[in-house]
């Protein structure tokens, strides 16, 4: 016990003063950690802040870790905080990050001098289906009615969501383009999280909205906003809402997200991390979560998410060229 003890204390923490507290409870019997630092790029209230947070519950009722400190910096996709993780959080051992495809568009799109590549790929989490929603009082009665105006006059149709060039950006441009209408014209109102796209569908200051179901899921029970359609090929199981394919709008699209540690961490550190991840997904809470936010289970670790990731890239600036986003 005290051989492993060491091992990990060295491996995880790296001669940092965060001691391990003994056995979890935990799937792969992991080493709680006195506190577990993430750096979430965005605003609260977003995907990614969501899935920072339930990975923060779901580590803490496994007893994985005793605490987690969260620090939150929006902006740009995760553009003005991603350079904050990759030099000031550099070597860290009990740090991660969250990010997802959203920062790949926003990489692109924003032709930022840093990029997600440098950064340590630890696991590929959840993805989930983008939906287009309206405000409550709002005429359109269905995808085919959004589409319809989008299509006589893109400009008198501003969409909220996230960051320019990201999923969200992505979702409505491919609209558009299977509407015959030029992506370049849609009137599309990025915000840095969820939460302030939300108070703009919301508040009817914008004639729809795209994003992730899980971050406007709430809403859409709570009838303070109109579901149009969501990006699955087929229908989500106990999701009411029916397919952009369904409504005649040949697109589908999947956001994905993960968790990144910052360059300068060992390959044991690495390691370590990972172990602390696939032991969270493993447990009953995360399972909970998963099923209540509606997010597919598409874990991916290791080199194989780096791969990912760096074709992901590829594919990308391929669909955001293609849109005229890049």
């Amino acid at each position: 016990m005290i051989e492993r003890r060491e091992f990990l204390r060295a491996g995880l923490l790296g001669g940092a003063s965060l001691g391990i507290l003994g056995a979890a409870s935990g799937p792969a019997a992991a080493q709680a950690i006195e506190q577990l630092q993430m750096f979430i790029p965005a605003a609260p209230g977003g995907g990614w802040d969501q899935t920072g947070r339930s990975l923060e519950q779901a580590m803490k009722a496994a007893n994985l870790i005793r605490s987690a400190q969260i620090t939150n910096k929006g902006g740009a996709g995760g553009v003005v905080g991603l350079p904050e993780f990759l030099n000031q959080w550099r070597g860290r051992p009990n740090a991660i990050m969250v990010a997802g495809l959203v920062m790949v568009g926003s990489i692109i799109t924003n032709k930022a001098p840093v990029t997600l590549l440098s950064t340590v790929p630890l696991a590929r989490l959840t993805e989930e289906y983008q939906v287009v929603v309206a405000p409550a009082n709002s005429p359109f009665k269905n995808l085919s009615d959004f589409a319809a105006a989008l299509k006589a006059d893109p400009a008198k149709v501003p969409i909220a969501g996230g960051s320019a060039g990201g999923t969200d950006h992505i979702t409505a441009g491919l609209i558009a383009k299977a509407v015959g209408t030029d992506a370049r014209r849609v009137a599309y109102v990025a915000n840095a999280g969820g939460g302030p796209a939300a108070a703009m569908i919301i508040g009817a200051q914008v004639a729809a909205g795209v994003s992730g179901l899980g971050e406007f899921a709430e809403n859409i029970k709570a009838g303070k906003m109109k579901a149009l359609g969501v990006s699955s090929d087929k229908r989500i199981a106990g999701v009411d809402i029916p397919t952009f394919k369904e409504q005649g709008i040949d697109v589908s699209i999947a956001n994905w997200r993960g968790v990144f540690a910052p360059p300068g961490v060992t390959d044991a550190q690495r390691k370590a991390m990972i172990d602390l991840i696939e032991a969270t997904v493993k447990s009953a809470t995360w399972q909970e979560i998963l099923a209540k936010q509606d997010w597919a289970n598409v874990l991916l670790t290791g080199d194989a998410f780096g791969a990912y990731v760096q074709e992901e890239f590829r594919r990308t600036e391929a669909v955001l060229k293609d849109l005229g986003l890049a």
